[in-house]
C-alpha cells in the first residue's frame, strides 16, 4: 500500500531526496507499540492495515507501517539519528527489539543496528 492520497499535502518534497519510508509490520499493533516506545513516534490511523508515521514537526507524514509488507533483513538500510545512542540501544532492548550489531565507532560518530519484532533491520547513529 502506498501513502494515502493527500497525506503529505502540507510538506514540500525536495527533488531526488528520500520522502517517505514504509516499514513492514504484519502485526500492526506490535509495530506501532515498538516504534512509539523506542522513538516516541506518533501515528495516523488509516484502517486495519496501515498507519502513517507522523512527521516530528507535526507537518504531514514521513512514512508508514504496512501490514501487507514482508519484513526482513538485507534490503535498503534505514538509518535513524539519536541524541543519546546508549539510551536508544536500551530502549530497543526494552521494547523487544534485537541488537544485531552493537554500537561501534565510525568517522563522525557511533552506530548500531537492530531488528524490530517483525524482523526488519534498521540502524541508529549518534555523535560521539
Amino acid at each position: 500500500m502506498s501513502a494515502p492520497a493527500g497525506s503529505v499535502a502540507t510538506m514540500s518534497p525536495t527533488h531526488h531526496t528520500f520522502d517517505y519510508i514504509e516499514i513492514a509490520a504484519p502485526d500492526l499493533e506490535a509495530g506501532r507499540t515498538f516504534y512509539a516506545d523506542v522513538f516516541g513516534w506518533t501515528f495516523v490511523e488509516y484502517g486495519p492495515d496501515y498507519v502513517a508515521i507522523s512527521s516530528p514537526s507535526g507537518d504531514g507524514e514521513v512514512g508508514g507501517l504496512d501490514r501487507a509488507g514482508v519484513p526482513g533483513r538485507g534490503g535498503p538500510l534505514v538509518v535513524l539519528y539519536s541524541d543519546d545512542l546508549d539510551a536508544t540501544v536500551e530502549a530497543v532492548r526494552t521494547a523487544g527489539g534485537t541488537i544485531v550489531q552493537e554500537p561501534f565507532v565510525f568517522p563522525g560518530g557511533r552506530r548500531f543496528s537492530f531488528t524490530d519484532p517483525a524482523g526488519n533491520e534498521l540502524a541508529v547513529w549518534g555523535q560521539p
